[in-house]
């Protein structure tokens, strides 16, 4: 029975696929195929075939993270059990302990996409937490000081939770978790504070401060694990939402939104790290009149082909989004000005060389591109604006064109030559 509906509701609310073994017969032949790369397994300690902890065992010598649910339960077997490293525990004792199961599953392969940043913790503390982290498959990344983590931030895009160890003097763990909230917003970043500070006001000073979570030391190994699995799974799922909510519809780039506010994140570090970045904004030719002449279906189709090809060529590299009609913008991370239009102009001419077929003749598409290099601190919306005055010059000056002020430089300085 348990069986049965753990699998449909594995199968139908996340997704996964299952593979049922009825006893250990059945375990030992689907492990030997080796067809399939198990993520995990639920396991029951008592097995057919397998009445005391044969298949547990069986499963960790093959590398298969077990899950145990199981009837047979006491604080003896349970000592037995984490000490074998499994990933958790469910007791069949309520009516819940299937629905304990999905939960705990969501959990676990949430985390396998995880990556945490552990800061300036003390040794014992770090080998606690990074142990009881990587048995989950988090990625760890250990930073020393503030400093460190910030720069870890910065280089790191993905990076899903912080771990702050609270109790070092000399360390200011609410300053910091005011800089990751002031630099990282966007990101979602969870911060979970740990101290075993005997001052009662420690965690809610640091969760009024806006920490995500708190966890008194020494914590037992149990409610660790659950909280952090219980915040990496909620991430993934804000991050799911944050992602499809920041996707263009018709295209599936970025959409505008998403543009403002990770550019803003974007220049900000480029800035700080003294690095060099451009932006710029493409403008899709007589976009207007090929609607027209072909209908609003080609013109979709001419926006998706022009996605696709700009996605190529920039890759994950720089930031790309659609910001409205057929326009798109591009930031250019670590490419000074010249770098940034020898880019733009060679997707132009890409771009150019490859017509789409509408009404079954070939149809050329060209593009202006306004590029501005990023040189100071200065409101987001005015680095695009200077990007869009570019743009203008291009169109003005017959379309199918880069301009930036490298190109108005040397058109000033032909008319100097021209002029003398």
């Amino acid at each position: 029975m348990f069986s049965t509906a753990i699998r449909f509701r594995l199968e139908s609310e996340l997704g996964v696929r299952v593979v049922h073994c009825a006893d250990m017969q059945s375990l030992c032949a689907v492990v030997a195929k080796q067809d399939v790369e198990f993520s995990l397994a639920i396991v029951d300690l008592n097995l057919p075939g397998a009445p005391d902890c044969e298949a547990l065992d069986f499963l960790l010598t093959h590398n298969i993270r077990p899950l145990v649910f199981t009837g047979s339960f006491g604080d003896v077997t349970r000592e037995k059990i984490l000490a074998k490293g499994v990933l958790d525990y469910v007791v069949k004792d309520s009516p819940s302990a299937i629905q304990q199961v999905v939960v705990s599953v969501d959990r676990i392969l949430a985390s396998e996409r995880t990556r945490a940043l552990i800061v300036k913790p003390s040794q014992g503390c770090l080998e606690q937490e990074e142990g009881l982290l990587r048995r989950q498959r988090f990625e760890v990344i250990v930073a020393v000081d503030g400093t460190e983590a910030l720069d870890v931030l910065d280089a790191e895009r993905d990076i899903d939770l912080v771990l702050l160890d609270l109790d070092c003097p000399d360390f200011e763990g609410l300053l910091l978790l005011a800089e990751i909230h002031r630099r990282y917003t966007d990101m979602g970043i969870r911060v979970i504070g740990v101290s075993g500070r005997a001052d009662d006001m420690t965690a809610p000073r640091f969760l009024k401060a806006g920490g995500d979570e708190f966890i008194r030391k020494p914590f037992c190994a149990d409610e660790f694990t659950s909280r952090l699995l219980h915040l990496a799974a909620i991430q993934k799922r804000i991050q799911a939402l944050s992602m499809a909510a920041s996707r263009d519809y018709l295209t599936d780039v970025y959409n505008r939104r998403y543009f403002f506010e990770t550019g803003k994140r974007l220049v900000d570090k480029a800035i700080r790290r003294g690095e060099k970045a451009s932006i710029a904004i493409l403008d899709i030719d007589h976009f207007k009149r090929l609607n027209d002449t072909y209908g609003h279906e080609v013109g979709d189709m001419v926006l998706k082909d022009v996605s696709r090809q700009l996605k190529a060529r920039l890759g994950g590299r720089h930031l790309l989004a659609r910001l409205g009609g057929e326009e798109f913008g591009m930031l250019f991370v670590d490419l000074d000005l010249a770098a940034a239009v020898a880019c733009c102009d060679g997707l132009r001419k890409e771009l150019a060389a490859t017509p789409i077929e509408a009404d079954g003749e070939p149809v050329t598409i060209t593009v202006s591109i306004g590029v501005a290099a990023i040189e100071g601190e200065e409101a987001f919306d005015n680095h695009l604006n200077a990007a869009d005055q570019f743009l203008y010059m291009a169109k003005h000056g017959g379309r199918n064109r880069v301009f930036s002020v490298l190109a108005l430089e040397a058109t000033l300085a032909a008319r100097r030559a021209a002029a003398s």
